[in-house]
């Protein structure tokens, strides 16, 4: 597992979001910065409390002009009732090949309760206007996953 770094161009995706629309991270940088977060799987303890925090900053995260997608290896129909059940207000996006998590290097072996399977890890990229990957979000715990975004951003705001 080679993890994309600051500086590497992302790769260009285009995934089906939790309505079942086509959402390409090329169109969402033309607005702004993009907030891409990898987690496991929908409707688990913790990636509700760091879906719901991302939720609930979406005006400031709006403000400082990042949009947020959110990619798991979950199905469309799963992700509705996640994003349903929660009120989310951001694109949740479904990588069942798990692809666009290879391509980012977020892919790989894990260890839980004694067993070793391939999964997501959890990690967040900010992606700049060109591209590039601008911060790596790799030291985090869910439920302060988003202040730990809007303190990086305003500490590094122009």
């Amino acid at each position: 597992m080679k993890t994309l770094v600051v500086g590497d161009l992302a790769p260009l995706f285009t995934l089906n979001n939790q309505q079942n629309e086509l959402v390409s991270l090329k169109n969402c940088l033309t607005q702004g910065r993009v907030l891409v977060y990898f987690y496991p799987k929908a409707s688990t303890p913790g990636c509700t409390v760091q879906a719901c925090g991302l939720r609930d900053s979406k005006s400031e995260l709006e403000k400082l002009n990042i949009t947020v997608l959110g990619i798991s290896p979950d199905p469309v129909t799963k992700l509705t009732r996640f994003s349903d059940k929660q009120t989310l207000n951001f694109s949740l996006l479904s990588d069942e090949s798990h692809s666009v998590a290879d391509d980012f290097g977020v892919w790989g072996e894990k260890k839980f309760m004694g067993k070793i399977y391939d999964g997501i890890h959890r990690l967040s990229f900010l992606i700049g206007q060109d591209g590039k990957i601008a911060h790596v979000f790799d030291k985090f715990k869910t439920k302060d996953h988003h202040q730990v975004i809007l303190s990086h951003l305003t500490e590094n705001s122009l």
